[in-house]
């Protein structure tokens, strides 16, 4: 509860007071300002609840706007992790490739004159 709240509550509390002590003493000034304080208590009750729920709300959306940054931190070192092992795999791959074509030069050109002649046939116009 805060301050807006429990000075809210009060006045209206005061104001019922008022307004009992007027309808007994037949003063009709002070049921009308009991009347008076009643409604400006509930009022600033009203606000000071309004008040508290928008702390609450902003402090959640604090702690939301919090998670997501966090969760998305994660995921960008997910992303550079899986992109080094990429990197590494392809790495690994090409070197393993070279020493093959290192190892099997007879069999690399012929794979590589084939290739040519299949692109070369596939991209003339009349076949």
């Amino acid at each position: 509860m805060n301050r807006d709240q429990f000075r809210g509550a009060s006045r209206h509390l005061k104001g019922r007071a008022e307004t009992a002590l007027g309808g007994i003493t037949g003063d009709p000034g002070r049921q009308l300002r009991g009347a008076a304080n009643q409604v400006a208590g509930g009022a600033q009750y009203a606000y000071g609840r309004a008040r508290d729920r928008a702390e609450d709300l902003a402090r959640d959306g604090r702690h939301l706007a919090h998670a997501a940054r966090e969760r998305a931190d994660d995921w960008l070192e997910d992303g550079r992790d899986l992109a080094d092992e990429a990197r590494r795999r392809g790495r690994d791959v090409g070197r393993r490739a070279v020493r093959y074509a290192d190892a099997n030069r007879t069999s690399t050109l012929l794979g590589v004159v084939a290739a040519a002649f299949a692109l070369g046939w596939l991209a003339r116009p009349s076949r």
